[in-house]
């Protein structure tokens, strides 16, 4: 790989600390939220990172330096009035506009009386590109109601390509694969490395005596909790331990989606409480998606929607 990709890794671990967004230093105040750490496994540089391109990482890298992180936006109040009637299948993957995906979505909502989940195929010529739910899982201007965190799946129907899971901020690159960039964590399932922000190889995550590989069948899911900045994965219905701690803090700052990234032939289904998970614990009120959309921060009625974003219906 390139020169300015090896040296950004070999500066990367000059540090000791970092804040959630990837920045050194740590907080001196005991008040202050937790802060994302670096893991302590050995960084790699091989893998599907090892396959990109070097002018894709500084395109990535000018794309994030462009476009800010959007604030936390309102959902209209059609998708709320929906979110209250039809809960969670309201959430979907939204279709790509890049003509490097080469592919098919088939939302929920896409057809009445249809599937409970999305499904997403793509082709072999398909290219690398990052997937973003259409709504937000966890919304920064939203009370969490009492909840500990959201979660989702995602059940491996074909993989002959790549799948990386995890999540974002908007705006994202697409070309970039979950974890590689601002924001933005993956677990990258050819490897099974761990990524948060970490263009450079990522980071082992749990022992092979726990997960070898990932096959057809396999449920992969994705976990946030609130109190903590959390982000955690399971396997088959397992949950894995932290893969980080203290990210997306504090959470009002931030509208994070569900991120799934994809490259060649692969199918698979995402499931944000259609269907019944496979982590028991996922089915419970505190983690469903749909419970945390309603009552905006702080006292009832103290924000007006002129002074807040929304996004458009």
């Amino acid at each position: 790989m390139g020169f300015l990709r090896d040296l950004k890794g070999k500066l990367k671990g000059l540090g000791d600390h970092h804040d959630h967004h990837g920045g050194h230093g740590a907080s001196s105040s005991s008040d202050a939220p937790p802060e994302w750490t670096p893991a302590p496994e050995i960084s790699h540089h091989w893998g599907k990172w090892n396959e990109a391109p070097d002018e894709e990482y500084q395109a990535g890298e000018d794309f994030c330096n462009q476009y800010p992180p959007w604030a936390p936006r309102l959902l209209p109040s059609d998708i709320v009035d929906r979110i209250n009637n039809e809960g969670c299948k309201v959430w979907g993957i939204q279709h790509p506009t890049t003509p490097r995906f080469v592919g098919e979505v088939h939302n929920t909502s896409d057809t009445k009386g249809g599937p409970s989940v999305t499904t997403v195929s793509t082709g072999a010529a398909c290219k690398d590109v990052c997937l973003l739910s259409d709504l937000p899982i966890l919304g920064g201007l939203y009370e969490v109601q009492g909840k500990q965190g959201i979660y989702f799946e995602v059940l491996i129907q074909k993989m002959s390509g790549f799948i990386a899971v995890g999540t974002a901020c908007r705006p994202y690159p697409e070309w970039r694969m979950p974890g590689w960039n601002r924001l933005s964590a993956g677990w990258h399932l050819d490897d099974l490395r761990k990524f948060f922000e970490d263009p450079d190889g990522g980071r082992d995550y749990v022992d092979e005596s726990v997960v070898s590989r990932v096959s057809v069948g396999d449920t992969i899911g994705c976990g946030y909790e609130f109190a903590t900045g959390n982000l955690f994965y399971t396997y088959n219905g397992l949950r894995l331990p932290n893969a980080f701690t203290g990210v997306y803090l504090p959470r009002t700052k931030h509208d994070v989606f569900a991120a799934i990234g994809v490259e060649g032939e692969c199918q698979f289904q995402v499931n944000f409480g259609g269907e019944l998970f496979r982590w028991k614990e996922g089915n419970e009120w505190a983690w469903r998606v749909e419970g945390h959309v309603g009552r905006l921060t702080g006292t009832s009625g103290s924000h007006g929607d002129d002074e807040l974003p929304a996004y458009t219906g």
